[in-house]
């Protein structure tokens, strides 16, 4: 019994070495890399002297990038908040649809993982710009409204102007929800999928609404769901990169976007360096929130 456990340890071991190696090799060392770079200066085109300064952590804390940062945060909570607020009518009604339904709903839910981002970007440009979609859309209603209103005699509405739905923060919001709501949705489908039914019947049972279980009954026992959605939506939305800068106008630029330019154009990989690890440390502190919420929702549950 203890040699077939050895080997089966061999088995392990030679399975797990090449996946650890990876890990290593090409994640954690070009991180420490990265990291070692942020306490550097640039002594040349292509040479950093690792200093040991924190220059570069007091020049991101200036006003002109803690505002971008406190921006990137606004609006990545505002979709994330948007993303919930969508989100949790769609998991609970996949969670109560029947089986057959579900798996539908499910795979309508995973579909857009199956198409590569910048694809849908541009998809969502050509709905949002000018000559979009959304404009014809809108545009044919204006129309046929002016139309109907010269036949019964009233003033027409007058010519249609299309509206500027893209190069903004509205377009950056509307293209990050676009984008984030199926990771909002899946945590949120597997928190109320398994929840306890008996207790929402109990609840109406004894008076209580619909609207009140929902609020004072299902919101709680899907609360560690709604953790996990919200951090698993913020964080990437904080630094998202693709969609602000092909949805965004110039004042719509994200922290990722000013980390972009500092490591291609600026050429200022120190200055990046330390933007980029303040957006980990900062990941970091939000996994730390979550991990709190989800134990005390445990200790709830449990009690």
């Amino acid at each position: 019994m203890e040699q077939s456990w050895r080997q089966a340890k061999a088995v392990f071991a030679s399975m797990g070495v090449p996946p650890v190696f990876w890990l290593v090799f090409f994640f954690l060392v070009p991180l420490a890399v990265v990291w070692a770079y942020s306490f550097g200066t640039n002594a040349g085109p292509t040479t950093i002297d690792l200093t040991g300064t924190f220059a570069n952590y007091s020049r991101s804390l200036q006003p002109l990038y803690f505002q971008i940062f406190i921006k990137s945060a606004i609006v990545a909570g505002i979709t994330t908040l948007l993303c919930l607020i969508v989100g949790f009518p769609v998991a609970l009604a996949i969670a109560f649809a029947g089986p057959k339904t579900k798996t539908w709903l499910l795979l309508l839910i995973m579909l857009p993982f199956w198409t590569n981002l910048l694809i849908r970007t541009y998809a969502l440009i050509a709905v949002l710009r000018e000559q979009g979609y959304v404009n014809f859309t809108v545009e044919w209603f204006w129309n046929n409204a002016s139309g109907l209103m010269t036949a019964v005699g009233l003033q027409p509405l007058g010519d249609f102007h299309p509206m500027t739905l893209l190069y903004n923060n509205a377009a950056v919001v509307i293209g990050l929800v676009y984008v984030h709501l199926p990771f909002m949705v899946l945590p949120l489908y597997s928190a109320l999928d398994r929840m306890d039914r008996s207790l929402m019947e109990a609840s109406l049972d004894l008076g209580a609404g619909h609207l009140r279980t929902i609020w004072s009954v299902v919101v709680p026992l899907a609360a560690p769901g709604i953790a996990s959605g919200v951090l698993i939506t913020f964080i990437p939305a904080l630094g998202a990169y693709l969609t602000p800068d092909l949805l965004g106008g110039t004042d719509s630029q994200m922290i990722a976007n000013v980390i972009e330019r500092q490591f291609k154009r600026a050429n200022d990989w120190p200055f990046g360096a330390a933007l980029s690890f303040l957006l980990m440390y900062l990941t970091f502190i939000a996994i730390a929130i979550q991990a709190v919420v989800q134990r005390r929702g445990e200790k709830v549950g449990a009690a």
